[in-house]
C-alpha cells in the first residue's frame, strides 16, 4: 500500500466514520478518490490533514470531514441530477460524480475551473460537467435538481438555488450569521423547506448576485 493509499484509509476510519460519516458509499468513495490529486504539488503531504487547505484565488480544498458530512447530508443514491457551486479543485466535483448519475458544477473563477478540469480528466470523472459563472444563480436551464451543495458560506439560502430544487430533494449550504456559519441541510417539500443545522463550519464567503 502507498503512503497515500494508507494515509487514505486512516483519514476514512479516523477522521470520517469515528465522527459520525455512517454512509458506506460516502466512505467508500473517500477511500478511492486520491485527494492529494486535487492540490498542489507543494502541499501533497498534506492532502490529508483534518484541515482545510488553500489551491489558490483565495479559495480552499475544505476539511475532509466536512465534505464528508456535505455528501452524507445530500443522500445520494446514485441516480441523481447534482447541481454544485463552487468547484474549487474539483475533489468534491469527482466525488459528486462517483455517488450520483450526473454533475453540473459552477466555478466563478476561470483558472480553477480549468484546474479543475484537468483533475477530473485525470481521474476519469466523465459525468461532470464544469461551468464558469454566478453559481448563486445556479443553472435554471437545467433545473431541477435533486440534491444542491453549495461549498461558499451565503448570508441566507439563496432563493434562486431553492427554486431549482426538485420536490424531495437536499441543498446543503453553509449559513453565515454575523460571526457564526453554520452548515445547513434544507429538503423541499411541496413550496415549503425542513432546515436542519448539521455543524458549525467556516467557509469563503459566497460571491455573487444571491451571495455575498
Amino acid at each position: 500500500m502507498s503512503d497515500f493509499a494508507a494515509q487514505r484509509a486512516r483519514m476514512v476510519e479516523h477522521q470520517l466514520r469515528e465522527r459520525g460519516i455512517e454512509d458506506e458509499r460516502v466512505l467508500a468513495a473517500m477511500g478511492e478518490v486520491p485527494r492529494e490529486e486535487f492540490v498542489g504539488e507543494r502541499r501533497r503531504e498534506m492532502a490529508y490533514a483534518d484541515a482545510a487547505l488553500p489551491i489558490g484565488s483565495e479559495q480552499t480544498i475544505s476539511q475532509p470531514w466536512i465534505v464528508a458530512a456535505i455528501l452524507q447530508a445530500l443522500e445520494l443514491k446514485g441516480s441523481e441530477q447534482v447541481l454544485e457551486i463552487g468547484t474549487g479543485s474539483g475533489y468534491s466535483t469527482c466525488l459528486l460524480g462517483r455517488l450520483s448519475e450526473h454533475v453540473v458544477s459552477v466555478e466563478r473563477h476561470a483558472g480553477l475551473a480549468r484546474l479543475a478540469a484537468e483533475h477530473l480528466r485525470a481521474c476519469r470523472a466523465q459525468n461532470v460537467e464544469l461551468m464558469v459563472g454566478d453559481g448563486s444563480r445556479g443553472v435554471p436551464g437545467r433545473a431541477p435538481f435533486d440534491a444542491i451543495a453549495v461549498h461558499a458560506a451565503a448570508p441566507a439560502a439563496p432563493p434562486a438555488l431553492l427554486e431549482q430544487l426538485a420536490d424531495g430533494g437536499r441543498m446543503v449550504v453553509p449559513v453565515a450569521d454575523g460571526s457564526e456559519e453554520m452548515l445547513t441541510v434544507l429538503r423541499r417539500r411541496g413550496n415549503e423547506f425542513e432546515t436542519v443545522a448539521l455543524a458549525p463550519c467556516r467557509f469563503v464567503p459566497l460571491i455573487g448576485a444571491e451571495g455575498f
